[in-house]
């Protein structure tokens, strides 16, 4: 198989990680009980402000020419980012892909991180942490918060880490 490509979304993208963030929020689905609308369209506010808002970026994972999952990073002109959103399809997933692309896009932007999941995803739940290992420097550490706007979802799990400088 191809190498692994982590690369800023460019207008050429735009599609491709529009064509993947439905798969994503249908993954997701599982933990916090999201249904698309009547449309069958799932909600894409934060796929919108990754591809508009200056404070936010996307990065495009590609193996070859194929897309193969995505992140998003908000607060970018904030003390601390945030990994909004990371996606990896399930055929390319347990292979390092996914520490590859997070470690490339966390480094990207030196600083403070922090990084949110339900517990209940225990895929998660074991991959951040694993990352924080690896990418941030010592004493990163995993906690909690509310989940904004959801008092009927448990508490997400927050890593939070520093990276480089």
């Amino acid at each position: 198989m191809s190498e692994l490509s982590i690369r800023p979304v460019g207008p050429g993208d735009r599609s491709a990680l529009e064509r993947l963030w439905p798969l994503f929020q249908h993954d997701l689905s599982e933990f916090t009980g999201a249904l698309p609308d009547a449309r069958g369209r799932f909600r894409r506010e934060r796929l919108d402000l990754a591809l508009s808002d200056p404070g936010w970026c996307a990065y495009l994972f590609r193996l070859g020419e194929v897309p193969t999952g995505f992140a998003l990073v908000r607060a970018l002109d904030e003390e601390e980012r945030v990994l909004s959103s990371f996606f990896l399809l399930r055929p390319v997933r347990g292979r390092g892909h996914g520490l590859a692309a997070a470690a490339r896009v966390l480094r990207a932007h030196p600083g403070r991180w922090a990084v949110y999941y339900q517990e209940a995803n225990r895929a998660a739940a074991a991959f951040w942490p694993r990352v924080a290992a690896e990418v941030g420097a010592p004493g990163w550490e995993v906690g909690e918060r509310p989940v904004p706007g959801r008092p009927d979802l448990p508490p997400d799990r927050v890593v939070r880490l520093r990276v480089g400088g």
